[in-house]
């Protein structure tokens, strides 16, 4: 199994200072939900979220929202953050800069586009890497083109058929401060951990009394 780290480390942390992970706020955590939107497991994932009055973050692969814009208008809706995770799911190490460039414009202007023939304006450009991997050139060039690169503080592993339900709940609660930007996946691959994990995480938090922000939130609080 290829080596799996629940927390991002703090060497990267240093490296990378501009590439958010955590942020700052007092009894808040940012959820997040990377490669949907799709049938059933995203519509799921918001109910959830609602019984909660929970808000997150969303990186949507711009494939699925071509193909399930009305799955894409739900989260809108809903008034969640919107953040782009490439056209293609794209390994950055493996692609070449102006092509991993181009399929992330892709993406952005799609979503651009639909938010805005609905009335409705994606306020931020939030990017997240899938699998983490990109080039230093292309965060470069995407941080000029306004692009703010959100990595994680706590993943939660949740796409890994080797891991049970409970490791998944594990990853989260033993790692999670707060100001941590948590990584799930409305994904069929995770759908079967996420069904056991997600709400056991949000009755978990809620009754500690903590909040959930969305990166939206966190910006216009000034954080």
């Amino acid at each position: 199994m290829p080596l799996f780290l629940p927390k991002y480390p703090q060497l990267l942390k240093w490296l990378y200072p501009k590439r958010l992970s955590r942020l700052p706020g007092e009894n808040t955590i940012y959820l997040s939900f990377d490669d949907g939107p799709i049938p059933e497991v995203t519509p799921w994932v918001l109910q959830e979220l609602k019984k909660f009055d929970a808000t997150a973050t969303f990186f949507c692969i711009g494939d699925n929202v071509q193909k399930h814009p009305e799955i894409f208008q739900q989260v809108l809706d809903a008034g969640y953050a919107i953040g782009n995770h490439t056209f293609h799911h794209l390994n950055g190490w493996k692609t070449p800069t102006s092509e991993y460039l181009q399929n992330t414009e892709k993406a952005q202007q799609l979503m651009a586009d639909y938010s805005q023939h609905q009335n409705q304006v994606i306020s931020a450009k939030f990017f997240r890497p899938p699998y983490g991997k990109i080039r230093n050139s292309q965060a470069s060039s995407l941080v000029r083109n306004g692009y703010k690169i959100v990595m994680w503080d706590v993943i939660s592993g949740d796409y890994n058929s080797q891991f049970s339900a409970e490791k998944c709940y594990q990853n989260v609660v033993q790692n999670t401060v707060a100001g941590s930007c948590i990584v799930f996946h409305d994904s069929q691959k995770a759908f079967p951990n996420l069904q056991e994990i997600l709400p056991k995480i949000l009755q978990y938090y809620a009754e500690k009394g903590w909040e959930f922000g969305s990166l939206t939130d966190a910006l216009s609080a000034g954080q």
